[in-house]
């Protein structure tokens, strides 16, 4: 079937092209009787909207962006990927795309100012949300729908996605004291980051909670990938005294303390337990299966990413979100204290 053009479809229904225009793009100025006779001749005609046209006539770009500061490990993160395909999806049911924006190094807000100085999406999501995260603040400044990823301080209300953090880690350091373990090592993200932050106030609360005083010797804070988990892990099996249970706060770092642990001649599970944020993938742990505090599916998250996002730009005049909650997922890499 040949494609109708707005014109073609204006001149068999006897409208003019505006009304069929705002018909087909959902404004609340024509009538619904008319609405659902566009929208019936343009799928029995075969019209197909020419999408510059479109974006130029309702000033949208029918565009969700994601500002991602891209490192040598995020490409391997199935988190993130995970992530991604469940916003895509969700945005796909509304003919709708995800752009991904690769920042350069310590030029992360000049795109982001490209963005949405040039309309190039209509909402944006922020990914891994600092502590005191000036890409939020801009946003604000500039009144431009957006959805964090994660928490920040922030006196104005926003929109955003998170994790139980806190209590994500606190239910893993419980385990592990349960267990009888005293001397716990975390392994943290940078400090900077709120869910690192989080996570580690979340070990601190259980130890104390616990009657144990935290060690400074016992966390260490490391480059959010494998290569920092690996160093970090290492670093704390040499102690002298060693810790007999480690919880490492993200996956990506996870890897390398897996590693770390098994390069030593150290049993997981055995010789020292092991609980790791998000878990270790099978491919790498096999034959051990990692303990892990788990959260709903990356693909889960990015669905209520999505929707929270497309609210955010119908809905300017309020703030919501939604807070996940993590469990313990049992493997056989942590355990008694000896």
């Amino acid at each position: 079937m040949a494609k109708t053009n707005l014109k073609a479809l204006a001149s068999a229904l006897g409208l003019s092209r505006t009304t069929v225009s705002r018909a087909l793009n959902g404004y609340d100025d024509v009538s619904e009787a008319t609405r659902q006779r566009v929208i019936e001749a343009a799928r029995a005609l075969g019209y197909q909207a020419d999408p510059t046209a479109r974006r130029l006539a309702t000033g949208r770009a029918d565009a969700i962006g994601i500002v991602y500061p891209f490192g040598a490990g995020d490409l391997g993160d199935p988190r993130f990927c995970e992530v991604v395909a469940g916003i895509t999806e969700a945005l796909g049911e509304r003919d709708m795309d995800l752009i991904i924006a690769s920042a350069r190094p310590n030029a992360e807000l000049e795109t982001y100012r490209r963005l949405v100085e040039g309309r190039s999406v209509d909402g944006l999501i922020v990914a891994r949300t600092l502590v005191n995260d000036r890409r939020i603040a801009l946003l604000q400044e500039w009144d431009f729908p957006f959805v964090a990823y994660g928490r920040t301080h922030s006196a104005r209300p926003y929109w955003w996605f998170d994790f139980d953090n806190e209590a994500g880690a606190r239910a893993a350091t419980q385990r592990l004291i349960e267990f009888g373990h005293r001397r716990i090592g975390l392994i943290s993200a940078p400090l900077a980051m709120t869910f690192a932050a989080q996570r580690r106030a979340g070990f601190i609360s259980a130890l104390q909670s616990a009657g144990i005083d935290p060690s400074p010797k016992l966390m260490i804070e490391c480059s959010f990938d494998s290569a920092g988990g690996h160093d970090a892990a290492t670093t704390l099996l040499n102690l002298a005294k060693p810790p007999s249970a480690v919880l490492v706060d993200n996956n990506l770092a996870g890897v390398g303390a897996f590693r770390a642990i098994v390069n030593s001649g150290r049993k997981p599970g055995g010789d020292v337990s092991l609980i790791v944020y998000d878990g270790v993938p099978a491919e790498v742990s096999h034959p051990y299966a990692v303990t892990a505090v788990t959260q709903p599916t990356g693909h889960a998250s990015g669905k209520a990413i999505a929707e929270l996002v497309l609210d955010a730009i119908r809905d300017r005049d309020r703030c919501a979100h939604r807070l996940a909650l993590p469990r313990i997922e049992p493997g056989n890499t942590d355990g008694p204290a000896d």
